[in-house]
């Protein structure tokens, strides 16, 4: 991805945005605006959490936006969000980033103030977890409707999995910006701007709960409505052996060459055996009835 260095004027303030910068370009920062080099390394290296460092001229912030592609089976943090450093000053704010955002080029007219324009990026990084979440939301209903609905329909083990794992990584991304957005302080105006941002983001966990939740539900019960099954045709199984098992016996007994075997040359030798095996079926399945076991 090409970098760039982007300086905007407002009334107020002014807001540089550097994508993708390179080494040289980092310690031209830190010396231009009196940054902390390794902040802004930190800024560019990979994994970092969201985070807020307070100091007297500015605050550094680290926000992750969801990036991951719904359709790909990842499980990386790497994969499935990116993130942007703030160095948010009185009248400078700096955004240091990887990735590139629409709603990094598309401002609304109305910005006047620093605080005005973090609390628009935290919004719409805080928007790109809402169609993921409901995609995976859509998704355990989908397999719930298999497993209660369609009873002779399988599903994936695996599928749960990745939808657990990719709803864990997002609330856990989402609580890390919990923390770090109750540590932001605004004035008064802009109050009710950042608690709707604390609005969301207790939304989207409380969604991504659900989701995990859901999840975990449905693969017990899957499991369960498995073992079921199972038990089932074990019960069949063992209720035709139990039949068969006696029957069996006496047809092995006469089946033996000897001679000497009781009514073996009577002329009704056939019928009577025919018949105490029939009896012995039906003993077995009154005994069966009674023991509420059919």
């Amino acid at each position: 991805m090409t970098s760039h260095h982007k300086e905007q004027s407002f009334k107020n303030f002014s807001w540089i945005d550097i994508l993708n910068p390179d080494k040289g370009q980092i310690t031209e920062l830190s010396m231009q605006y009196n940054l902390d080099f390794f902040q802004i390394k930190d800024s560019l290296e990979v994994g970092h959490l969201p985070k807020i460092e307070n100091y007297p001229d500015y605050s550094f912030i680290i926000l992750r936006a969801f990036t991951g592609n719904m359709s790909e089976r990842q499980t990386n943090i790497n994969k499935l969000t990116n993130k942007v450093a703030f160095f948010v000053s009185d009248k400078r704010l700096i955004t240091i980033r990887r990735a590139d955002f629409d709603f990094f080029n598309d401002l609304p007219d109305e910005i006047t103030n620093v605080e005005d324009l973090l609390l628009f990026f935290m919004r719409r990084m805080l928007k790109t977890y809402f169609e993921p979440i409901a995609v995976l939301s859509k998704k355990v209903e989908l397999l719930e409707h298999s497993v209660f609905l369609r009873s002779n329909h399988k599903i994936s083990l695996e599928d749960l999995y990745y939808h657990k794992a990719q709803s864990r990584i997002a609330k856990k991304v989402l609580q890390f910006s919990q923390a770090v957005v109750n540590q932001i302080v605004v004035p008064d105006k802009f109050k009710p701007s950042l608690q709707d941002v604390k609005d969301q983001l207790l939304g989207l966990i409380h969604n991504c709960d659900e989701v995990i939740d859901d999840t975990n539900n449905l693969l017990s019960t899957y499991l369960s409505i498995s073992a079921q099954k199972s038990n089932e045709v074990m019960k069949l199984l063992t209720v035709f052996a139990a039949f068969f098992l006696p029957l069996t016996f006496i047809v092995g007994i006469y089946g033996m060459n000897f001679d000497n075997m009781p009514e073996l040359h009577h002329k009704y030798g056939y019928h009577a055996v025919m018949v105490l095996m029939l009896l012995i079926v039906i003993w077995i399945y009154v005994w069966f009835k009674r023991r509420k076991i059919l």
